[in-house]
């Protein structure tokens, strides 16, 4: 039953955020398109509850308790990303609002960024562990919770794992090309710094003024040529 309750879960999340996008940016009510997303979190209290009554029933712990715990862990570390995500792109092409910036490829920025979503890694993992702590609790020592332990350990090798590739965003930065949009600035500004040297103004010497080149010189016309010759 718990198996059977997560895929539902998991594919009430994504039609309630699909109704909840088309009712804001199609239909134009964007209220209602809110009630719609903000509803999406009572699956998960939903799934709680229901993994929380098969264990007072006498279920034994096994790993169909451990995935519904990962399962609402992630959900709360990354599903607000995955509907803002959604809903910029919804906005852009169904509200005609502008396009959502794309995440930043190179350097510090982008180490940044890369952290920000192992935070939410890391409070999937916390939230996983505290319900399957709690599950183990409410099972007592009687039962085999061995399953349980592996999920909660493998919940933080998950953690762990996403933390080694974002550290590595730090250690070893990446560099934008010399072609990419990224340097174009710092191309600019070198180049403002170069090219003002040889213009004259306030400060600068004036000696680098460039002469203009002078126009072509209009010849004499022959005297008792019509007018219109040139």
């Amino acid at each position: 039953m718990i198996v059977t309750l997560i895929v539902l879960c998991e594919v009430g999340f994504w039609v309630l955020l699909a109704a909840g996008l088309a009712t804001r940016y199609l239909l134009k009510m964007p209220r209602a398109g809110l009630a719609l997303l903000l509803c999406e979190p009572l699956l998960e209290v939903v799934l709680l509850v229901a993994t929380a009554i098969d264990l007072k029933n006498g279920a034994d712990p096994s790993w169909k308790h451990g995935l519904a715990a990962l399962y609402i862990g992630y959900t709360v570390g990354h599903g607000h990303r995955t509907v803002k995500w959604l809903d910029g792109h919804a906005a852009h092409r169904l509200g005609g609002g502008p396009r959502p910036p794309k995440p930043p490829q190179y350097g510090t920025a982008r180490a940044r960024y890369e952290g920000r979503i192992w935070l939410g890694t890391l409070v999937g993992g916390a939230v996983a562990t505290v319900l399957l702590l709690a599950a183990m609790a409410y099972v007592g020592g009687d039962g085999d919770t061995s399953s349980l332990k592996a999920w909660m350990y493998g919940a933080w090798r998950a953690v762990g794992i996403h933390g080694v590739i974002a550290l590595s965003y730090v250690i070893w930065p990446r560099k934008a090309p010399a072609g990419s949009g990224e340097a174009v600035p710092a191309a600019r500004a070198e180049g403002a710094r170069a090219g003002g040297a040889g213009r004259g103004g306030p400060g600068r010497g004036g000696a680098g003024v460039s002469a203009r080149r002078p126009g072509p010189t209009a010849r004499p016309r022959p005297r008792g040529s019509p007018s219109w010759q040139g």
